[in-house]
């Protein structure tokens, strides 16, 4: 018990209390939408085997947030070499044996009837690594030097082309090269260096449209802002998008009841839970989504920011940066502003993959609290 005291005591319970706020509400969501999904032969498993899994995922979740708050992640991240490792066995084990589902991404590996997506993973891992390589530049090298700026650059770059080449997943690879940026701004990044790496993103997009995106992948791209010219009538790459608007146009200010929802399509307790709750709890409901995410995000910044250690500082700004992107594309998503991509909305959408991992990031934030602080920051 003392231990238990001990833990409560020095973890960021706050941040504990809104992962769990923000799960229990998604399954909520899930659960409404489940059996319509399952009558429309959206979906095979059973909602009462779905939802054990989403529950089971989320056991799972709380302790890996209790374990990374306990484990200092300076022993995690002096073990790079062991981490990157780990990051290319997920990409060489996806390549092998990943599978598609029928969305052109093959971003699961599946068995026993379970599926785990690697890159939710690879992005943790990524953030950890990361935030060890750019203390490191910033305490013993010159940060905005050439060479310094490149290795940052070469690694998002690496594990971006890689995510992108073994499985297709675009929104994942997306969400890495915005933690970077995000990153690389908390790190203090002089301005020219992002203006020297949007150059060379705008110089790549040719070679990477022409030799690396699929014909779905460009209309995918293409259609939340030209849609007349990729899918006129609306019933191709855009069918989704229009279904998801259609829902939420539906839910008005306060939602309809759940016996009662207009539109079924694929992706309604994945992707477009946001969707599904507006369309059940209105307008009301999907900005209560966005207040706690919020919350979460403001939360972790604030952690980092009075953690008065670089690595632990970027570390919560990682965190921070990964929900946010996350947040901004899957909503984005749902309201026909950012293409679909296969982005899931942390803690809220349908899948344990998403909900184990994001409770294991919430973790390293926990863990950056729960450290004694220097004297410095001894106010906070």
């Amino acid at each position: 018990m003392p231990y238990v005291r001990d833990f409560v005591k020095r973890a960021d319970m706050f941040l504990f209390a809104m992962c769990m706020i923000c799960s229990i509400y998604g399954m909520v969501m899930v659960s409404l939408t489940l059996p319509h999904m399952y009558a429309a032969g959206w979906v095979t498993s059973t909602p009462t085997r779905m939802m054990m899994v989403q529950i089971f995922s989320m056991l799972l979740g709380i302790v890996a947030f209790v374990a990374l708050t306990v484990i200092d992640a300076d022993l995690l991240a002096n073990q790079w070499k062991w981490l990157c490792l780990l990051n290319l066995a997920l990409l060489v084990a996806l390549y092998i044996f990943g599978q598609d589902d029928g969305t052109g991404n093959k971003s699961w590996i599946r068995f026993a009837g379970i599926g785990i997506q690697p890159s939710e993973v690879i992005k943790v891992i990524y953030i950890i690594v990361a935030a060890k390589q750019m203390a490191y530049l910033k305490e013993y090298k010159d940060m905005n030097g050439f060479l310094s700026v490149v290795q940052m650059a070469a690694h998002a770059a690496i594990v971006f082309v890689a995510i992108v080449i073994v499985s297709a997943d675009l929104g994942s690879a997306a969400i890495i090269l915005g933690i970077l940026v995000v990153m690389l701004f908390a790190l203090g990044l002089k301005m020219y260096w992002f203006a020297v790496g949007g150059a060379a993103v705008a110089a790549m997009i040719p070679l990477l449209w022409t030799y690396f995106l699929k014909d779905y992948q460009k209309k995918r791209l293409i259609a939340p802002y030209a849609q007349e010219l990729v899918d006129p009538d609306g019933w191709g790459i855009s069918w989704q998008t229009e279904q998801s608007k259609l829902t939420l146009a539906s839910g008005r200010l306060t939602g309809v009841d759940a016996e009662h929802t207009v539109t079924t399509f694929t992706g309604k307790h994945t992707d477009f839970i946001f969707s599904s709750t507006g369309e059940m709890l209105g307008m009301i409901g999907c900005l209560a989504i966005m207040l706690l995410l919020t919350i979460v995000i403001v939360h972790c910044v604030r952690v980092g920011l009075h953690s008065g250690r670089t690595f632990d500082m970027l570390l919560c700004i990682g965190v921070a940066a990964s929900v946010t992107c996350q947040m901004f594309i899957n909503i984005g998503m749902c309201i026909g502003i950012t293409p679909v991509i296969g982005i899931t909305l942390p803690f809220f959408s349908y899948g344990g993959s998403s909900m184990m991992t994001t409770f294991a990031a919430m973790g390293l934030v926990s863990g950056v609290k729960y450290k004694p602080k220097p004297q410095l920051f001894s106010m906070f």
